[in-house]
Formats: C-alpha cells, sequence, structure tokens
C-alpha cells in the first residue's frame, strides 16, 4: 500500500505500522491502562448526528477563520507532540512546511527533536510553543524568551501531567525503561535506517533542553532522567498566571476538561483551553474532549477559544465539534499517522483529505461557512 492508495487517516496508520519497529510504532499508537480513554476519544463522535439544512446555497465555501488572533484556511492545528523524529527522519519540519500549505497553526512540543529556532525558520506560517512549567523556572522562562525572539504566535502550557500515565505497551515493548525485550530488538534490527538515525545519527535528542543553558545539569544523569526530574507535582493556578504574565500574548491552557477547570484558565490569564486527555495516555476512564466541549462552551465560549483536541480522524468529526462550541480542533496521532507513512508528503496527503472532508461534510450540511456552523446542525442521539 502506497499513500496514494490512502483515502483517509487510518489508512497511513497501516503503513506507518509496517514501516516503524514495533516498540516505536505502539509508543505513538498505544494510550493508558486498558485504553478506553484512547478508543472512546474517537468513538464519542458517533454519539452525535449531523442534522442538514437542504437547499441551502452551499456554492462557495469558506472555511477560513481566526484562532489565537491569527487568520487560518481552515479550523484545524497541529498539536504539538514530542520527538517527532522517532517516527520519520524529516520530523518536526516535514510536519510544520505541511502546515504552512494548509494555512494551520503549527505546535513545536518542549519535548520535540527541533530547536524553537529551526521551526521557527522552516515556514512562515504561525506557529505555537508547547511548554511545561518546570521546577527549574528559569528553564521555562528561557523557552518563553527564545519563543518570543523567534516570533511564535502563541504559547501552550500542558497541564496533565504531574506523573505519567501508565502506558502499558510502552512496558510491554521495553521503550518505557529503554531496555528493549528480545523481540523489540529483533524488530528494530528489521528496520536498519530508522537504527541508523537513531544511534549513529542521533537524531532523536531532544533539543530544546539540551541545548539550553543548563548543559551541566546532563553531567550526572540522563536527559530523560532529567525531564522526569523536572515535572512538578506542586503546580497551581497561581504557576499559570505567572506563566500568563511573563508571556504577554495568547495562552492556551492543555489538558483540562471541566468547566471549573477552564474557568479558572481564564481567570489566570489563559486566552483558549484545549480540552484533552492527551490522547488517551495520561488519566484513564477521563472523558473524550467531544463530550466536553458543549458545558464549556455554554459557560466560556465569551472568554475563551475552544481547542477540541483528541481522537479527530474524519471531516465530520471537526465538523461536530464546531458545531458543539469549538472554536477549531487539533490533531496529533492524525498527522503522525501520515509523517510516518510517507514524511512531508504523507502529512500532505493526510492533510489534504481531512480538509476534502470537513468542506465536503459542510457542503451536505448546508453550511457555507465556519461562521455559520450552528448547534442546531448537531444532536445527541438517543
Amino acid at each position: 500500500m502506497k499513500i496514494s492508495d490512502c483515502n483517509n487517516i487510518m489508512d497511513f496508520r497501516r503503513i506507518a505500522r509496517r514501516k516503524l519497529p514495533a516498540p516505536v510504532f505502539h509508543y505513538l499508537d498505544g494510550g493508558a491502562d486498558d485504553e478506553w480513554s484512547l478508543r472512546r476519544n474517537t468513538a464519542a463522535f458517533d454519539d452525535y448526528e449531523l442534522l442538514p439544512s437542504q437547499l441551502s446555497d452551499v456554492s462557495n465555501l469558506n472555511l477560513k477563520t481566526t484562532l489565537f488572533g491569527e487568520p487560518i484556511d481552515w479550523p484545524v492545528m497541529i498539536a504539538p507532540t514530542g520527538a517527532t523524529k522517532l517516527f520519520h527522519r524529516e520530523g518536526e519540519l516535514a510536519v510544520v512546511r505541511a502546515a504552512e500549505k494548509f494555512g494551520m497553526f503549527y505546535s513545536l512540543s518542549t519535548l520535540g527533536t527541533t530547536t524553537i529556532e529551526d521551526v521557527a525558520a522552516a515556514g512562515n506560517g504561525p506557529k505555537m510553543y508547547q511548554v511545561y512549567v518546570f521546577r527549574d523556572r528559569g528553564l521555562t522562562s528561557e523557552f518563553v524568551e527564545r519563543c518570543k525572539i523567534s516570533g511564535y504566535k502563541a504559547l501552550c502550557l500542558t497541564v496533565d501531567t504531574p506523573v505519567a500515565g501508565n502506558r502499558e505497551r510502552d512496558h510491554v515493548y521495553g521503550i518505557a525503561s529503554g531496555k528493549l525485550k528480545l523481540r523489540s530488538v529483533l524488530s528494530v534490527l528489521r528496520h536498519p535506517r530508522w537504527l541508523y538515525r537513531a544511534v549513529l545519527r542521533n537524531d532523536l535528542e531532544i533539543v530544546n533542553v539540551t541545548k539550553s543553558g543548563r548543559p551541566s545539569e546532563f553531567s550526572d544523569m540522563s536527559v530523560k532522567d532529567y525531564i522526569d526530574s523536572q515535572f512538578d507535582r506542586s503546580l497551581t493556578w497561581k504557576d499559570v498566571e505567572w506563566l500568563a504574565a511573563k508571556w504577554s500574548g495568547p495562552l492556551v491552557v492543555k489538558g483540562v476538561q471541566t468547566v471549573a477547570d477552564c474557568r479558572n484558565a481564564a481567570n489566570s490569564g489563559a486566552t483558549a483551553v484545549m480540552l484533552s486527555n492527551h490522547g488517551g495516555r495520561q488519566l484513564e476512564s477521563s472523558p473524550a474532549p467531544v463530550d466536553c466541549i458543549a458545558a464549556v462552551a455554554d459557560a466560556l465560549h465569551d472568554k475563551l477559544e475552544i481547542i477540541c483536541d483528541g481522537g479527530v480522524r474524519r471531516g465530520t468529526h471537526v465538523v461536530k465539534a464546531l458545531a458543539l462550541g469549538a472554536s477549531a480542533c487539533s490533531i496529533g496521532r492524525g498527522y503522525l499517522y501520515p509523517l510516518a507513512a510517507g514524511g512531508q508528503a504523507g502529512v500532505e496527503r493526510g492533510l489534504g483529505l481531512l480538509r476534502d472532508e470537513v468542506e465536503r461534510t459542510m457542503a451536505l450540511l448546508g453550511c457555507d461557512s465556519v461562521a455559520g456552523i450552528r448547534s442546531s446542525f448537531v444532536a445527541r442521539r438517543n
């Protein structure tokens, strides 16, 4: 199967599974515990029906909207995902270039494998940087300053990782401990190009941390151990206020799901929230993001932009989320499967298919603009 044969996002998953070593594919594909939240993130969209308005003029469709004060060509953004070069040698740069072609926001993760500066230089599209408030506030402050200098338009704070989720597939294949099981080693050996990049080229370095002003920190521990030591369980909304003041621009809080937490985010200086359970990789049994939209939108639509982050695989998913009150959707696995399948060309084909689905859904729904997508177009199934 080639990327030209792919007709939807999940088709790329089949190619990705073949091209990646088993431990890497399952790191991408897996979730926490029994993976109920992982499955539910996508399955929950099936609980909503679209209600078309027939004989509506849809001869001129307009998918354009704004996000974080910036114009975008359609209401989907690239979510921040760590270690993108795990999945393809082109890594983050392939994705940021594809995102620019499609007029989308691109988000770079703190745990990415390309620097803040190199991503900024790769294209002129709007960019967001995902950050953690580390124990070492100086490291977080350094990231913020580098983003300001590099022209990032928004900052995203992830708040759902006081500890790592129990991702059992990572234990099964040994990627969690770094000590691969025999079957994982054999799988890696069957992928010599991947092995060459990982070992000889050292493509998987978490460069924004290792190239920070704190290299001496790594003399007594690995980079992974250093990063793990930086996650702070004592964080409160006061830390969000601190970050908002330091950034003084659009601030997105990622990993909230309740009205109370979203209200706290707004009161702490956030301008947007990403309703997210970390792709089903953190708290098992947390709700699907799409199921959180309506309540948050009813309570806070005038105070926050709302991003549905999790489970989006189809254009109908995007339109349902917008009808429920979201400002936009974000995709993680939705672009990582295409990236693993075919690099930048894979991402571009995947984004093109998804965008076509959004446009087709709007036409069949009888809605000619993103601004015109309203709650009357969606209903929860009985």
